[in-house]
């Protein structure tokens, strides 16, 4: 057992700051019979030391992180401040000093991830950063230790536990977005600003992630098409689940026969068969598929102060002992080691697709949809109509076979310029299930 206790000092001391706190102190007896060794707490920085008097009344509060960061008995650094800037900064002054660092922080490694990683190297650190993607699922350590002698050929996953609450709500209750948006906030599933996760932007940075590792490349935020679930409708929920399947948002990394990355975050009609149909509320599930291993699904709370501070502390732990340095050092999996990656563009995708179509009750209308989709060489696999309202509106739902992206964007086009179409046309791709589990 190591004899002098590990000096830590924590950037920020918000829910899952708090919560790493409640790790190191009520588990402290627990982790000195599993790991050897015993941590001490030596500098909490917060912005605002009247915001948190009080809250922490055993423990060093300071509002001067670069002191706390350069205190010689600092031995590691863990960063939950978020954002790109301050954070950033602060991660570059302990890497400088060869100090470890244990982040969450998914947003500042999307976007300057092979930068610090570089640096950590150059100066015999280390950046461990599991909570940064799935909350507590230890996806990380599986990609990069577990399943190391994989090609791995596709991730799919459910990665935004905001967007999930959201979708479920709305297919359960038969709510809209706006009201089911509302609700989450009012209980604390959703921020005062949802835009982050929304807009799909929360799940891209963690494909960013994933991804990079996952195809040992360094793939960035800006590689990723993206569209969150604002748009999302009732009606659409409806349709699809009369199809026989669920809407949910989903980050998706695969590629093609020329091993180029498709790499999107998006709604998709997922088959109510699949195991990710099932994942509901705030739990985030990722399916990796691997060349020797095949389908392994990780599951589990995807955010929270508890299941994120239990990552942070097992980062911790790792690094304290050794084995995130033996890792970092040895592994060329790492963006800064890869290549970047070469990425498909999305209207070279190919997908199945679900289009709602509003059309005037008119001779003729399905004529023109029929005729633009053929002139493509996109086929159909099923359609639903509706009988017309009071509008002399009719929805119809197709379902398409496989198809181009850009062939679908350009059908649409002619489609939606029609006088006989009453609203643009919804599109959203519909993602085959895993043959594991297509009829035992």
């Amino acid at each position: 057992m190591s004899e002098e206790p590990i000096g830590i000092c924590l950037l920020g001391s918000g829910v899952v700051g708090g919560g790493v706190i409640r790790l190191l102190t009520e588990q402290a007896e627990m982790l000195r019979r599993r790991a050897g060794l015993s941590f001490e707490i030596r500098h909490v920085v917060v912005r605002d030391l009247k915001k948190h008097a009080g809250i922490h009344p055993n423990l060093p509060v300071t509002t001067n992180a670069e002191a706390a960061i350069d205190d010689p008995k600092t031995r590691i650094v863990i960063e939950l401040i978020g954002g790109t800037t301050t954070a950033g900064t602060l991660v570059e002054r302990a890497l400088r000093q060869g100090k470890p660092v244990v982040t969450a922080n998914k947003s500042l490694l999307a976007l300057r991830g092979p930068e610090l990683f570089a640096l950590a190297r150059k100066h015999n650190a280390c950046i461990a950063f599991e909570a940064s993607c799935g909350g507590g699922i230890p996806i990380i350590d599986a990609i990069c230790r577990g399943l190391v002698a994989n090609r791995i050929d596709a991730l799919v996953g459910i990665v935004n536990g905001t967007c999930n609450t959201i979708l479920t709500r709305m297919s359960r209750n038969g709510w809209s977005y706006a009201t089911a948006l509302e609700e989450a906030q009012r209980l604390g599933f959703a921020e005062a600003d949802p835009t982050l996760d929304v807009s799909g932007r929360d799940a891209a940075q963690k494909l960013a992630v994933l991804a990079s590792l996952a195809f040992n490349v360094h793939v960035a935020e800006k590689d990723i098409y993206v569209e969150g679930i604002e748009k999302i409708q009732p009606a659409d929920i409806q349709f699809a689940r009369e199809l026989g399947y669920v809407i949910k948002l989903l980050a998706i990394a695969d590629h093609d026969a020329d091993h180029r990355l498709i790499l999107r975050v998006h709604p998709t009609l997922v088959h109510q068969d699949d195991v990710l149909a099932e994942v509901s509320g705030g739990f985030n599930a990722i399916s990796i598929y691997g060349h020797a291993l095949g389908h392994a699904l990780f599951y589990g709370r995807g955010a929270g102060q508890m299941p994120t501070a239990s990552a942070v502390v097992a980062d911790l732990v790792n690094v304290a002992i050794g084995t995130t340095q033996l890792a970092f050092s040895h592994l060329k999996i790492f963006p800064d080691t890869a290549e970047r990656a070469n990425v498909v563009p999305i209207d070279q995708l190919h997908s199945r697709y679900y289009l709602r179509v509003t059309v005037k009750d008119e001779p003729g209308v399905m004529a023109h949809v029929s005729h633009a989709l053929g002139q493509q060489g996109i086929s159909l696999s099923a359609i639903l109509q509706r009988e017309s309202d009071e509008s002399k509106l009719v929805p119809v739902v197709i379902t398409t076979h496989l198809a181009q992206e850009g062939a679908v964007r350009r059908a649409l086009k002619e489609i939606d310029a029609s006088p006989m179409i009453g609203a643009p046309t919804v599109c959203l791709r519909v993602i085959d299930q895993p043959k594991e589990f297509s009829g035992g």
